[in-house]
């Protein structure tokens, strides 16, 4: 008699849950920003898909992202690939190395990164994990194959986003000490190019930047040749 009374019950329940609609936590209202991810790999996503097999690609952050759009030839007649996003500090190159560098199987990979984090566009990152962040894609690229440049975190006396920011030439100055001295231990190409482009205020002077952080033309006409010509020499 038990038994009968379980099942009939157990019967109700089953066809009450039948009948209900199924409602997903989220099917309310999905904001498409929700969908975007931390490290933005949806940025190249689609560009990746068809990429040949280029000579180098060039991780980074807005100074890489303006570079391939304001002097794209250099990128295309050179077989170069910029995968730069403005504003991204360290860690989210870092995550996003695997789909934007390792799987397009350059010879060589050109990490230029580091100057948001000390401008804390991402909370507050101590010099030290700046640098391993780099240190670490530096050291990925090796484990596959590809040879990586570091290059120095540009000149940069104020962030005019972040004003309050003073010590900013310090920690640029500790960061590429760290990287430069880690490079010369452990035969990584390195290119100075804080002490190239530098004015007497330690910044980026106005004929090579309007706002003191990034590039013009006139300033990556600097970095241009330097960079190039290691990239070569690295490819050989």
């Amino acid at each position: 008699m038990k038994n009968k009374f379980y099942s009939a019950i157990s019967c109700a329940l089953l066809g009450m849950m039948m009948t209900m609609t199924y409602q997903p936590a989220f099917s309310q209202s999905i904001d498409i920003n929700d969908l975007k991810t931390w490290a933005n790999y949806e940025r190249y996503a689609e560009a990746n898909r068809s990429v040949g097999s280029p000579i180098a690609v060039f991780m980074g952050n807005s100074i890489t992202d303006n570079w391939a759009r304001m002097h794209e030839s250099f990128f295309t007649e050179n077989n170069f690939v910029g995968r730069g996003i403005s504003g991204q500090v360290t860690a989210q190159m870092l995550v996003r190395f695997r789909p934007d560098v390792l799987n397009l199987h350059p010879k060589v990979v050109v990490i230029l990164a580091g100057t948001n984090d000390i401008a804390r566009n991402d909370k507050y990152v101590p010099v030290e994990h700046i640098a391993g962040n780099i240190i670490s894609m530096v050291e990925l690229a090796q484990a596959h194959g590809i040879k990586p440049i570091i290059l120095s975190i540009l000149p940069a006396a104020q962030y005019p986003w972040r004003k309050e920011i003073t010590d900013s030439t310090q920690q640029i100055l500790q960061i590429n000490a760290m990287l430069e001295s880690y490079a010369k231990l452990n035969g990584v190409s390195y290119i100075d190019l804080f002490n190239i482009m530098k004015d007497e205020n330690q910044g980026l002077p106005k004929k090579l930047s309007p706002d003191g952080v990034h590039p013009n033309l006139d300033g990556y006409a600097v970095m241009e040749p330097i960079v190039k010509a290691e990239i070569l020499r690295l490819a050989k």
